[in-house]
């Protein structure tokens, strides 16, 4: 798309009316190597995203805004489609630079060159990690450390609104891939849009592409269970990919594949039992308890699940009710090293330190830990 066809710039209330937010932006498509720019109007101007073409701000103060109104210019991550157009902006307007009233936003591990050049114009640098607060043109937005596609990525949540401008984080149509160049990979990414997926979202502001309405959660939960089979390295039945996903060390990942099974599937126990023992390696282990009490009432001498059950019952400092887990597994497979030790933690932890002890494999197990714990402490002397 060419600005000469494009719409230009548009107000957001002509495609969402319901909300002040949009009102009071305005937005601009990008093409080429280009990202979109949001032009937030307040008693200033905030730029998010300043895309990679002058043309851009041509096209803005012909709308009626001077240069010296944009007052801040915040960046979802350093990239030169979304960045570059900062450097354009104060080499065309060099007004910007009189008024020295201009504040740049980006995150601490945004490029350098580009915050040298801030800094040697005299403009102001703020530094973001995630977890601020920004107030910009009236409204007040909560700033998201986004690592995944880039290190620098931030997300801007608007929750007055359910609005998340997501700069490549989350697009409408396809999925960024992680820029290594820029500290980009998938473990980030994937735990990125976890992040994302847990908060209350409707509207999406992305960095290309139209923005969404209405579906924002599902474009999100899209992009997620895109990037899953991006990183299994196949499309398959969500049976498949959390074995993949387990193999691959993706634990949360995993979770969420057993739930789709289960979804599909609800007397799958053996996807159940997955996504307990995954939820109690997590450390979320009252869900962990709950989903291995599941399994236990198909089948209540289920040896995985009694063990399973005790370990989750032992993070949540249960110690009698994980004893008894044991015991039952033990019934059900007398001398198995794994509950003998796992009976044996839980009474020391109880403070029944003798009776632990007496448990040969968890006395061996203790001592060979023992003995790994003291041959570390000397060869970091």
């Amino acid at each position: 798309m060419s600005r000469e066809t494009g719409p230009g710039w548009r107000r957001l209330s002509a495609l969402q009316p319901d909300h002040s937010l949009f009102a009071r932006c305005l937005y601009l498509e990008g093409y080429d190597f280009s990202s979109n720019i949001y032009a937030l109007c307040g008693d200033y101007l905030t730029l998010i995203d300043a895309g990679n073409d002058y043309t851009a701000f041509i096209q803005l103060f012909a709308e009626g805004f001077k240069p010296a109104d944009v007052q801040k210019v915040v960046l979802t991550h350093g990239h030169m489609d979304h960045a570059m157009g900062t450097v354009e902006l104060l080499r065309a307007y060099p007004s910007i630079l009189r008024e020295g009233r201009l504040e740049v936003v980006l995150h601490r591990e945004g490029p350098e060159e580009l915050k040298e050049i801030v800094r040697e114009c005299g403009l102001h640098l703020r530094e973001v990690e995630g977890g601020e607060t920004l107030e910009l043109s009236g409204f007040t937005f909560e700033v998201l450390a986004t690592p995944g596609h880039t290190a620098d990525g931030i997300c801007l949540y608007h929750a007055e609104s359910a609005t998340l401008i997501t700069g490549d984080m989350v697009l409408p149509y396809g999925i960024v891939a992680p820029d290594p160049g820029a500290g980009g990979n998938l473990r980030d990414y994937l735990s990125s849009l976890r992040q994302l997926l847990s908060l209350k979202v409707e509207n999406l502001l992305p960095g290309h592409w139209e923005p969404v309405f209405g579906h924002a959660r599902q474009v999100i939960r899209d992009t997620y269970e895109g990037l899953i089979k991006r990183a299994a390295g196949k499309d398959a039945p969500w049976a498949e990919l959390a074995l993949e996903m387990l193999r691959r060390g993706h634990l949360e990942e995993v979770v969420y594949c057993c739930e789709r099974r289960l979804g599909e599937n609800p007397q799958d126990t053996s996807f159940l039992g997955l996504k307990a023992t995954c939820l109690c390696d997590l450390g979320r282990f009252r869900e962990a308890a709950e989903a291995f009490e599941a399994v236990l009432g198909g089948d209540p001498g289920n040896f995985l699940a009694l063990v399973g059950k005790g370990r989750a019952l032992m993070g949540l400092g249960d110690y009698e009710g994980s004893l008894e887990c044991f015991e039952r597994a033990l019934e059900k497979r007398p001398g198995s090293l794994e509950a003998l030790v796992y009976k044996g933690l839980a009474l020391s932890l109880a403070g029944r330190h003798e009776e632990a002890m007496a448990i040969g494999p968890f006395r061996e197990e203790f001592a060979r830990r023992f003995a790994e714990n003291v041959l570390e402490g000397r060869g970091a002397v």
